[in-house]
């Protein structure tokens, strides 16, 4: 059961996302135009933390809202593609890594959107979402640190792979588990419409 959040667009953890979505062109920046991996890797491990600090802090101070419910998984959508398809042009990724992630990311955000489309009321993410997303926003900033020529590019690339699979295996595991959630809270759209 959820309970009713108000819209409070004026929270800390708000500025978090929306601060993690104006650093999205810097890292694209960083990576692209300066050819600098290693500062592009140390942006992206920073804003892929905030995004456990502000759920974190919205829970802890009371600072949840219907507009971070909205924000917050849109910025960690935008951040997720943008490393992915980023790093996978850039060669710091193979494709088949970079595609599997993309895929799932796309599969879910059509479901929601679908659902949302049906009249399915927006539903959490679940501890095995939030979990996979996690490994993966280290297994990129770390995969692409490893294709940098810093000294410890080795030791990044087994720490990436380390975070990576189980990450991308869990991330499936977690869409996987959305499908009865997904058919529950279409039935009962469908039972309120009826």
């Amino acid at each position: 059961m959820t309970t009713k959040t108000e819209w409070r667009p004026y929270t800390v953890p708000n500025a978090m996302s929306l601060i993690r979505l104006a650093c999205i062109p810097w890292f694209v920046w960083l990576l692209f135009a300066q050819d600098d991996r290693l500062g592009a890797a140390l942006l992206l491990a920073v804003l892929g933390a905030t995004d456990w600090t502000d759920g974190w802090y919205a829970r802890r101070f009371d600072q949840v809202s219907e507009l971070g419910k909205l924000l917050d998984p849109t910025a960690d959508r935008l951040l997720m593609v943008t490393a992915v398809a980023s790093t996978w042009i850039d060669g710091s990724v193979p494709g088949w890594f970079a595609a599997l992630t993309l895929l799932r990311e796309v599969l879910v955000s059509v479901a929601a959107l679908g659902l949302a489309a049906l009249g399915v009321s927006r539903f959490d993410v679940t501890w095995w979402g939030k979990t996979g997303t996690f490994f993966l926003m280290f297994a990129y900033p770390l995969l692409l640190g490893g294709a940098s020529d810093v000294a410890a590019a080795d030791v990044l690339r087994i720490l990436g792979w380390v975070c990576g699979i189980p990450g991308l295996a869990i991330a499936w595991f977690a869409a996987w588990g959305y499908v009865p959630i997904a058919q529950q809270a279409l039935a009962e759209a469908r039972n309120k419409v009826d």
